[in-house]
């Protein structure tokens, strides 16, 4: 037999030789949810992860910096007095988000790449990502100059990467004509360009505080059943002016991670979201699967697909544990 493709099996040195993808600290992007509030509280639905202080999720990230994660996304938490119909606490100097920043920023300067979610979702008393009127109609271009500032009000405080995940019509532009009008040339979009409306955000939300109150988010998140929709709308936001591009969630998408990559040079990112985390530790608990090496091949899947980096709640785990190195 001439062709023998276990040749190249026979041993780790020969596998990682030939290996096609690699996943290393530098590709993981760690979630953190921030509270005003000092120090933690559990989250039930995400195992391991916590809604932490300012003070608190500086002292996570130093530790999370040591072990080579370099980068996070800030979640806000807000207080339920900050939510109202008009979202006015998502644009606050004061808000959770900003202090965040500008408190890691201050610590921890051009050694952390710092994104921010921006969406109104925690901020609108419906919990709905726009604005809505009686009638319970999401508000496109109402909502526009809202997310428009409030991702101004994160560049000030000193975010690397604003990343909207609101999913309405135009929003890059309006954010980079704000950013740009005030002089926040340099501030990157990491735009939700493929997210999909479905069952795989539960824990996000009871994280976040942000379920829907009525009705869902189906006329403004994507259709899963369509693909061309996606990349349609993910060009769309290259031309607008984002700089990176975000399919979400991921393992249901990897055939719209690979299809985007072909499409495109922008950076892709994946979000391996808050069910695909937490299905994995629940199957552990009940000693189904091994949790650990699960995690690490959805990590890899993911990475093999296309995407340039991973949004991740196990990025702590796989370095701490040694997944990867």
């Amino acid at each position: 037999m001439l062709n023998r493709s276990r040749r190249l099996r026979t041993t780790p040195a020969l596998r990682d030789l030939v290996a096609e993808t690699d996943l290393r600290p530098r590709h993981l992007v760690q979630p953190y949810f921030v509270q005003h509030q000092k120090g933690v509280s559990e989250i039930a639905s995400l195992p391991g992860i916590v809604r932490s202080g300012i003070h608190e999720t500086v002292q996570q990230v130093e530790k999370d910096l040591k072990r080579g994660l370099k980068s996070v996304l800030i979640f806000g938490v807000p207080d339920a007095h900050e939510k109202s119909p008009d979202a006015k606490g998502c644009h606050d100097h004061e808000g959770v988000v900003p202090k965040a920043v500008a408190a890691l920023k201050k610590a921890f300067g051009r050694d952390v790449i710092v994104m921010t979610d921006v969406c109104l979702c925690a901020y609108t008393t419906s919990g709905h990502c726009g604005l809505s009127d009686d009638e319970g109609v999401i508000l496109n271009d109402e909502t526009l100059p809202l997310l428009a500032e409030m991702a101004l009000r994160h560049a000030e405080a000193g975010a690397d990467i604003v990343a909207p995940s609101d999913m309405m019509d135009g929003r890059v532009a309006a954010m980079r004509a704000r950013l740009d009008g005030a002089g926040f040339t340099q501030t990157a979009i990491l735009s939700y360009a493929i997210k999909h409306a479905g069952a795989y955000y539960g824990p996000f939300r009871d994280a976040a505080d942000s379920s829907p109150k009525f009705g869902d988010r189906k006329t403004y998140q994507m259709d899963p059943r369509n693909a061309r929709e996606g990349l349609r709308d993910a060009l769309l936001d290259v031309q607008e002016g984002a700089d990176m591009l975000m399919v979400k969630p991921a393992l249901p998408n990897l055939d719209l991670i690979w299809r985007l990559r072909e499409a495109q040079l922008a950076p892709i990112c994946a979000y391996h979201v808050s069910s695909e985390f937490s299905m994995v530790k629940a199957a552990d608990r009940m000693g189904w699967v091994s949790g650990d090496q699960l995690m690490l091949e959805h990590l890899i899947a993911i990475r093999r697909a296309g995407a340039d980096m991973v949004v991740t709640y196990a990025g702590r785990e796989a370095v701490e544990k040694g997944w990867i190195s």
